[in-house]
């Protein structure tokens, strides 16, 4: 899938926020300045956040328990091991809630087998190439129609 601009990443995030179930998580990989916050972004306004999106790779995980279900968004870029994420106590949210996971290579390639994992990279034109790996838990909602 190629988005084009702003508002083809804006329509994207409605369709995701459209699809999310409690238990879900989807993954956000590419390199820096891919439009992952962006998606993320676009994801949280279109589930009803109407404030400021912050991005969380200081904090590495902004919740937003006021959305229903309530999502949580991560960037990992600064784990340096994958034994940190268990600190960060992100499967709290699976059994109500959803997660937006930035980096999750930092993870390790074992966490969250059920995700689904979404990349943008940047072509020459300034848009953006979406590919993506769909698990069991998502055929039938992924991509949307």
């Amino acid at each position: 899938m190629i988005l084009t601009d702003e508002a083809g990443t804006e329509a994207l995030g409605s369709r995701l926020a459209s699809l999310l179930r409690p238990g879900d998580v989807v993954t956000l990989s590419g390199p820096l300045g891919a439009g992952k916050t962006a998606l993320a972004r676009a994801v949280l306004h279109a589930a009803g956040h109407r404030g400021e999106v912050p991005s969380p790779t200081f904090a590495i995980v902004q919740p937003y328990d006021e959305l229903d279900p309530p999502i949580w968004h991560c960037d990992l870029y600064r784990l340096e091991d994958p034994a940190e994420l268990e600190e960060l106590g992100l499967d709290m949210v699976l059994g109500e809630g959803a997660l937006l996971v930035e980096w999750p290579e930092r993870a390790g390639e074992a966490a969250w087998p059920e995700a689904l994992r979404l990349r943008l990279d940047v072509r020459d034109d300034g848009s953006r190439a979406l590919t993506w790996i769909v698990p069991a838990a998502w055929k039938g909602r992924w991509p949307p129609a």
